[in-house]
């Protein structure tokens, strides 16, 4: 995946500018920087989650598979089907917890009956909570934990098989027991799957991703192999923000 002179803003205001980056297939990407920085603008736009923003604006292209996301002949439920998301804050729909998995697969006609059950315990086993809910499938959703719950989502998201996943902040809600039950779950997705993190944890940045890139004040300061940014930043922005002293 590939932004080329991206530009991105909402009711005349520029939040992102001159973004031209290319995301590693197969890996984990980290993207840091100050509240207010556009990781957020940035991260949902990659599967054009901002379109139906009021007021937001866009020039420039990203390039998927070196097709533009807004091509004359992308469908746009193929599209989310590829590139899924999971977001901060868990987003469990008010059907049955194995409806929830399930519900993208059926959707996009990917499985049907008895397939149905094999996707459910496949996948809720994948993130670690068949044990704890194979008993309760037909359960609401909403009498799980917050842990829970942003397994489950997880889980729905992974069952339609995307190539790429967008994690806005996925565990900035969650107790460090389930945090670290994610990022390590998360780590084992790759190669298969090309994940771009949102993260405000300098820590989990370090922790879980490959390569970090760092937005501040509207632009794409650095990007690189994880270790070197934070280890050896080349801009003093960078370094001023990964050793604390800058908010």
């Amino acid at each position: 995946m590939q932004s080329i002179d991206l530009n991105l803003g909402f009711s005349g205001r520029t939040v992102l500018a001159d973004i031209n980056v290319s995301l590693k297939r197969g890996s984990i990407t980290a993207l840091i920087g100050p509240t207010g920085s556009g990781k957020s603008t940035f991260l949902r736009t990659l599967n054009r989650m901002n379109d139906r923003v009021p007021g937001f604006t866009r020039t420039g292209e990203v390039l998927f598979d070196d097709v533009s996301l807004w091509g004359q002949n992308v469908d746009l439920l193929t599209l989310r089907r590829r590139i899924g998301m999971l977001f901060q804050r868990p987003n469990p729909f008010p059907m049955s917890i194995k409806d929830n998995v399930v519900s993208g697969v059926k959707a996009h006609r990917i499985a049907k009956g008895k397939q149905l059950d094999v996707v459910c315990e496949r996948r809720l086993t994948e993130v670690g909570l068949w044990d704890a809910v194979k008993d309760r499938l037909n359960d609401s959703p909403f009498r799980l934990s917050g842990g829970q719950q942003q397994l489950l989502c997880l889980a729905r998201a992974l069952a339609v098989g995307p190539e790429v996943l967008l994690l806005d902040e996925p565990t900035s809600s969650l107790d460090p027991v389930t945090t670290e039950a994610i990022e390590a779950l998360l780590k084992t997705l790759t190669p298969a799957l090309t994940l771009i993190v949102v993260t405000h944890n300098l820590g989990q940045a370090m922790r879980v991703s490959h390569n970090t890139i760092f937005l501040y004040q509207g632009k794409l300061t650095e990007y690189g192999p994880t270790d070197e940014l934070f280890n050896s930043p080349k801009h003093p922005d960078t370094e001023r923000y990964v050793t604390g002293r800058m908010g």
